[in-house]
């Protein structure tokens, strides 16, 4: 009874999602950072918990839920406004944040801004693709 057990364990927790990718403002500096993090709680769910971790320190350091979103889609654009105003985007979903100041919008204003990348399900692990950006002419 006891091999049976650790064997349903081991399959139970070898199913669920649990990562995160990261996105470098500033390249080179650790400092301001902005982290899209993935749970899938359960090995039957197929839905993930998915949340924002941003940080400009020494100001800001904050986790804000997003949403929940199925574990193998998940899909997140990142825009930037400027001045650390940025937008995350998932399907009809918006989120404006400030990194500075560590707020969170309660409305999304204007169109996001410019496309900085993506977050999104890459061979099953969450990554970050920067966006192609054209030189201006």
């Amino acid at each position: 009874m006891r091999k049976i057990l650790i064997v349903l364990m081991s399959l139970m927790l070898t199913a669920c999602v649990d990562d995160s990718a990261s996105y470098y403002p500033e390249s080179g500096n650790s400092e301001h950072v902005m982290t899209v993090h993935r749970t899938q709680k359960y090995f039957w769910s197929s839905d993930s918990s998915v949340e924002l971790i941003m940080q400009h320190l020494p100001q800001c350091l904050r986790r804000i839920e997003l949403s929940d979103m199925p574990a193998d889609d998940v899909e997140i654009e990142l825009l930037s406004g400027g001045d650390n105003v940025w937008t995350l985007r998932a399907g009809g979903e918006m989120w404006q944040i400030e990194t500075q100041t560590c707020t969170q919008y309660p409305n999304v204003k204007g169109d996001g801004g410019e496309l900085i990348g993506v977050f999104r399900v890459d061979g099953g692990k969450l990554v970050f693709e920067a966006a192609v950006l054209e030189p201006a002419q």
